[in-house]
């Protein structure tokens, strides 16, 4: 699969570089569109595709979920590049309501977007669960398998205000990317990563997290690289700075404590991953 990065700043848009969204090419010819961000569709629009993605949330909070609405009609309406058929949507179990009002024409109202997408909610275990070793979570004993086309997906329970889940996603030659989403510090996060390509992982605070910071939201680089070492990861991408927040402290926390290749994700940067 290729990964292309849409937008990669955290919490909101910076300047020159949208909020979260990340574009898979996978080998059957899918496209899969990771998080719609403020920005996102604009810069998905410049590779021509918005008529043809399918859809996966990490959770809905706006700066991973308000370009929803204008793909909507995109899909819907364009002239010439509309939906030729329903595309999956697999989100948190909120995903029908929350994202129907944001779409729809007025407050009472919930937008049916059945007519375009498939809508499909994640199954994970709850929070409290242990983690477990990714060879279970693959077996379907833990960690259900969703599939769009060839490609399989995993979920895990992330720490966070609202509903909210990292992402593993595989293709049928094996290879594997995860996404953190926003996710506090949790073990399922290394369970899910376990041998993984890349870890595509948010640090939104920085360096390290100096206890000032709100509890249970976000990730550290020190704790980015903590993750990565313990799963074993092939690859480390620091994402989700916000724009007043330290990437090189991010990178400087993540080495701290892995020792693979780390690097920023950058707006308009494509990753290849497996063969």
């Amino acid at each position: 699969m290729d990964m292309t990065i849409l937008g990669c700043s955290g919490s909101l848009s910076a300047p020159d570089n949208p909020a979260s969204g990340y574009l898979l090419r996978m080998a059957d010819g899918r496209e899969i569109l990771m998080d719609v961000g403020p920005g996102v569709l604009a810069q998905l629009e410049s590779l021509g595709s918005p008529g043809s993605v399918d859809v996966i949330f990490s959770h809905l909070h706006p700066d991973h979920c308000s370009d929803f609405p204008s793909l909507v009609v995109w899909q819907r309406f364009h002239p010439t590049q509309a939906a030729a058929t329903r595309h999956t949507l697999l989100g948190p179990s909120i995903s029908a309501l929350h994202l129907g009002r944001a779409s729809a024409d007025h407050p009472s109202q919930v937008d049916d977007f059945s007519d375009i997408l498939d809508v499909h909610s994640w199954h994970a275990p709850v929070l409290q669960d242990a983690p477990v070793a990714f060879d279970d979570i693959s077996q379907g004993t833990v960690y259900p398998a969703h599939h769009i086309g060839a490609t399989v997906l995993y979920a895990a329970p992330a720490v966070h205000p609202t509903e909210s889940y990292m992402i593993r996603v595989e293709e049928q030659d094996g290879s594997s990317l995860v996404y953190s989403g926003d996710t506090a510090a949790t073990g399922h996060l290394a369970a899910l990563a376990a041998g993984a390509d890349v870890l595509l992982c948010e640090a939104t605070w920085g360096e390290r997290d100096d206890g000032n910071n709100p509890p249970q939201m976000h990730l550290s680089g020190e704790e980015a690289g903590q993750a990565a070492a313990e799963a074993g990861v092939g690859r480390l991408i620091i994402t989700h700075i916000p724009p007043w927040g330290d990437p090189e402290g991010a990178l400087r926390g993540a080495r701290r404590y892995y020792d693979g290749p780390v690097e920023l994700a950058r707006r308009g940067m494509t990753v290849s991953i497996g063969s």
